[in-house]
């Protein structure tokens, strides 16, 4: 009996916010409650880019606690995002390296969560 090869799903980009909580050796700055961090992750869809992320946040002594995805950027472009060359830049290089790129960390001090920029 022949083994029937599923069609390979193409990589690509998803555009994640990962908030994440504190943790003994995490580096974030003395008196954070936590940050909130934009990520650009290759997957072959949203839950794996999820995945990986998350996991590398772990490996990284970080506590993700809350992960919000924004889709890729045609999907963001569809919902109406502005999204500049610099960050089209970031896609592309996460897309070519098959990684995860954290573009952005902002602490969080107090009860305030400011959201990190997003266009």
């Amino acid at each position: 009996m022949e083994k029937v090869k599923k069609p390979k799903r193409p990589q690509q980009v998803y555009t994640l916010l990962i908030e994440v909580g504190r943790k003994a050796g995490d580096g974030l700055p003395k008196g954070a409650t936590g940050a909130g961090l934009v990520i650009y992750a290759s997957g072959v869809d949203e839950a794996e880019a999820v995945r990986e992320s998350v996991l590398i946040l772990k490996q990284a002594d970080l506590a993700p606690l809350d992960v919000t995805g924004y889709g890729t950027l045609q999907e963001r472009l569809d919902q109406g995002h502005e999204v500049p060359e610099e960050e089209r830049e970031l896609m592309a290089r996460a897309l070519a390296e098959n990684s995860v790129i954290v573009a952005q960390m902002v602490p969080f001090f107090g009860e305030d969560r400011p959201e990190p920029f997003l266009h």
